[in-house]
This record gives C-alpha cells, sequence and structure tokens, in this order.
C-alpha cells in the first residue's frame, strides 16, 4: 500500500511546532526565547508585525507588552492602541480571536487605530499555563484580506500553548537563577573569609564595603575595639582582592618594643647596629606586591608615622643604615581602636598620615551592637571548637543561649570565641548549658562602691581581668579592649611592672 504524502502545509506546521519545542529546551533566558517564539510565529504565517504581551497586575493596563517587531518608530506610540481592543478581548476571554478582514469586522468598529494603520487581518490567541491565562500572542498584516486561516488559528492556538509553557519555564528558571544568586550573595556575604560571619544590617554592610574595596588600591583604616574582627577583614580585603597571591603581612605596632619596631618595618643593613651582622630584609619589603596590615596604628611612634608617609606617598622605603632608596608597590591597610582624631588634636598622630591612611574607613560595629550575629557566631565557634577538640558538642540550649545574648561582650567576638571554646571543653553532653558558660557578669556590687574613684575602678577591673586570664597581659589587653601598650603602661604605673 503506498504511503499517503503529508500536506505541505501541516508538514510545515510540524516543523514550526518542532522549532518551538527545541525552543523550550534550549533557550533558558527569558528576554532571548520571547523574541524567538515571536520570530518563528510571524516566520511561519508570514505575519507583517507581532508582539507579546504578559499579564501584569501591577502595570495600568494590565499587561506589558515584552517584545515587539517592526513596529515602527510611527507606530511605537499607537501599538497598544492598535491591538488592545484585540488582545484584551483574547485575555479577559481566554479564546483567541481571528479576524479576515479588519476593516470590515464589526467587533472592531471602534477601534480607529485599526483604521488609521489600514490593518486588514489580525490573529491573537492567548498563552496559557495549565488551565490559566498568561498572556497574549499578536500577528497582523496590512497585505492581504483574509491572510489568517482556521488551520492558521488552529496551528497557533497550540503553537501558543507550548509558548505559554516555554516562557513560563523560562521565567521560573529565570527566576530562580536570581534567587540562587542572591543566596550565594547572602552566603558569602556571612562567611566571607572563614569567621566573618553575621547576619545584621551592620554586618552585612560592612561586607559589601569589604567587597567594593577589594580589588583597588586605596587605604583603608579599619576602626572597633578589640575583638571586632579588624585583622579578619583585612585578610578579606587582602585574600578576596587581586594580591591575594602576594604576601600579607600583619604587624601589631603597639606588640614590638618602640626601639625595635623600625628595623622590623623597614629592615637594615649590616653593621647598621650592635648585632646587625647581616643585611636584613624589612617587613614592608616582604610585603611587596602584596598587602602590608598595621594593627594598632595609633601606637605607631612619631619618628615612623613621617617615615610611614613616605612610604605612602613615594612608594619607596629605605633600610636602616642604608643610603640606598628601594621602590615597594605595597597596599596599606591599617586598624585601630583609638579615635584618631582626638589623637591628632593632642598632638600624638600626624594628622597628614590620617588622611593618607583613612581613603577609605571601614568602622567595626561592636558585637553587643548586632546581637542578631551572637547565635550564629555562637554556632559557628562551637562546631570549630568540637572539631578541634574532638568532642561531640551539637546544640546550645535556650537558657544558654539567652544568657548569651545578655551579656555585655566587652571582648567583642574574640571574647564569645574564648566562651564558646571553654564551654565545648567543659561540657558533658552534646549540648552547652547555662552552667557551661561560665558567664559571671558584674554585678551592681562590682561596678558602684562607696568611694571608689574612677581611676581605682579601672584598676580593680584590670586586676581582676589578669586574674581571670592567668596573668596573661595579651589576653587581658583584648579582653578589656586596648592596645598591650596602654596595659604595660598602666601596671608600670601602679608598680606591677614586674615582667
Amino acid at each position: 500500500m503506498k504511503k499517503t504524502e503529508e500536506h505541505p502545509a501541516v508538514q510545515d506546521s510540524f516543523d514550526a511546532l518542532y522549532n518551538i519545542t527545541q525552543s523550550i529546551n534550549s533557550i533558558l533566558d527569558p528576554e532571548e526565547l520571547l523574541d524567538k517564539v515571536l520570530e518563528i510565529a510571524m516566520e511561519h504565517l508570514d505575519a507583517e508585525r507581532g508582539l507579546i504581551l504578559l499579564n501584569n497586575i501591577e502595570s495600568e493596563l494590565g499587561f506589558d507588552v515584552v517584545t515587539a517587531k517592526n513596529f515602527t518608530d510611527t507606530h511605537s506610540s499607537s501599538k497598544l492602541a492598535a491591538s488592545s481592543s484585540v488582545v484584551k478581548k483574547v485575555l479577559s476571554s481566554g479564546e483567541p480571536v481571528l479576524t479576515f478582514d479588519a476593516l470590515s469586522d464589526e467587533r472592531f468598529e471602534a477601534s480607529r487605530s485599526i483604521v488609521a494603520q489600514k490593518i486588514l487581518s489580525i490573529i491573537c490567541v492567548p498563552l496559557r499555563q495549565m488551565e490559566r491565562t498568561t498572556g497574549a500572542l499578536y500577528l497582523d498584516t496590512t497585505k492581504a484580506r483574509g491572510k489568517f486561516t482556521q488551520e492558521t488559528l488552529k496551528f497557533l492556538a497550540i503553537f501558543g500553548h507550548l509558548a505559554g509553557i516555554a516562557i513560563d519555564n523560562a521565567r521560573r528558571y529565570d527566576s530562580l537563577r536570581k534567587e540562587n544568586e542572591r543566596l550565594k550573595n547572602e552566603v558569602g556575604s556571612a562567611t566571607l573569609h572563614g569567621e566573618l560571619i553575621g547576619r545584621s544590617k551592620t554586618w552585612k554592610a560592612t561586607l559589601d564595603l569589604v567587597m567594593r574595596v577589594v580589588d583597588t588600591d586605596a587605604s583603608v583604616l579599619i576602626t572597633g575595639e578589640s575583638g571586632t574582627g579588624k585583622e579578619l577583614i583585612a585578610r578579606a580585603i587582602h585574600f578576596s582582592g587581586r594580591r591575594k597571591d602576594k604576601p600579607f603581612m600583619a604587624v601589631n605596632c603597639s606588640a614590638i618594643p618602640e626601639q625595635l619596631l623600625e628595623s622590623e618595618l623597614f629592615g637594615y643593613k649590616k653593621g647598621a647596629f650592635t648585632g646587625a651582622s647581616a643585611d636584613k630584609i624589612g617587613l614592608i619589603e616582604y610585603a611587596n606586591g602584596g598587602t602590608l596590615f598595621l594593627d594598632e596604628v595609633g601606637d605607631l611612634p612619631a619618628s615612623l608615622q613621617a617615615k610611614l608617609l613616605r612610604v605612602i606617598q613615594e612608594r619607596e622605603i629605605r633600610r636602616v643604615g642604608d643610603v640606598q632608596d628601594r621602590k615597594v608597590d605595597v597596599r596599606i591597610v591599617t586598624a585601630t581602636n583609638r579615635d584618631l582624631d582626638v589623637e591628632i588634636k593632642e598632638g600624638k598622630f600626624r594628622d597628614d598620615l590620617y588622611f593618607r591612611l583613612n581613603v577609605i574607613s571601614i568602622p567595626l560595629a561592636p558585637l553587643r551592637e548586632r546581637k542578631e550575629d551572637i547565635p550564629l557566631l555562637a554556632r559557628y565557634f562551637m562546631e570549630k571548637a568540637s572539631t578541634a577538640h574532638k568532642r561531640l558538642v551539637k546544640n546550645i540550649t535556650a537558657e544558654a543561649m539567652e544568657k548569651l545574648l545578655k551579656h555585655p561582650w566587652h571582648g567583642n567576638a574574640r571574647e564569645l570565641q574564648n566562651v564558646m571554646e571553654r564551654a565545648v571543653v567543659l561540657s558533658r553532653g552534646e549540648e552547652i548549658t547555662e552552667e557551661d558558660l561560665h558567664l559571671q557578669l558584674l554585678t551592681e556590687e562590682d561596678l558602684v562602691q562607696s568611694g571608689l574613684t574612677l581611676e581605682e575602678f579601672e584598676r580593680k577591673l584590670v586586676e581582676k581581668t589578669l586574674v581571670e586570664m592567668n596573668d596573661n597581659r595579651t589576653k587581658t589587653a583584648e579582653k578589656l579592649g586596648v592596645s598591650l601598650r596602654w596595659l604595660q603602661y598602666r601596671l608600670k604605673e601602679w608598680h606591677r611592672d614586674t615582667k
């Protein structure tokens, strides 16, 4: 039996439907898909003009034209007018509209635009997702009456259904892609560079500022109390930026004796002083191409402030005892818990250096001002300590969390980390209880005693903290939010400088 050949028009329709199916499978960008759908429809039906609109309840008309072809500048202002009566009917009824001769069709006698633009044939079908009409596909021509037929309508109705599914899928995919990107950014900003964890608006704003400066060479000054994460921010700036493969050198200006700090930073020549038996490269040279982080820059001696200013301005250093200048390419990031404006007024810090260091200012809020970050940080430090100490602590009781939220956290995140590590070690089960925290808040009796002066209270607080920290001065300074140099000065003043 001889196989009957299919009618060419039917075959063309199948080809077009195959093309739209291919589009569904291969195009996930909504704009690109919409253009392709309209292109296939116009090409197959030999339409002169076409547009696709989608429902939008926020729009004045209730829909938006999302793509259009061959509406010239002359027509652009009236392209909706040319089709509004047709598309509104399709959107409201969910049924297609076909007119063989629009100029004599009584349904459109009131449409001046159809008359003015001499539109002869119009076809418009709904775009559907399940039983819901999501938009419409509109085609017209001024070339001939009867351009679109009932066969055309059948094809375009199926086409519109497939297109509706394709468009809805593409929009869903695009929405998921954007949501995924948003979540990635949120997670990235919440956990940027390891321990920089937080979800408060304040913390997110800080990390957003960090990400905006990572790929620049601008000097950054990070301010905030001890324990707020200033060095972590500095490391994030370096290791998230274009200098990440170069050295990161961190120097605590308050921890190195003044007489040694210059040679540590700038290096020295052999014979520059007693004990200088060979040339030594300073930390600034070691950081060449990378980042130099100066913590507690407010403690930098006046003589070194001038030399640091020269490094920033001239991009060169001179080793101690040398006569030769050496070029360096170093990004300067500094941090302090001091109010440098006050230091400048008191003549302790150079204002010209301050302006050079403070091109970008990143202030870090204390933990007590971003309490919504405490649960996230506490759990992170708990998990970290559990892994380090091989414990199976997995949870924090509600009572323990409430106590964490009420604590003043003068030592900020660093103090919280110490508390959580101690709690993990002392915990007897799989969760941290209120008793495991060992948080002893200062009582009114501690804070206010009859006849106690401010200086006496300061000494009492320092000595109490020293006992808590087993006389470890570095940890005591960190807990109190002061520099080690300040603490040593106070102890010497109180005749406790026995070390």
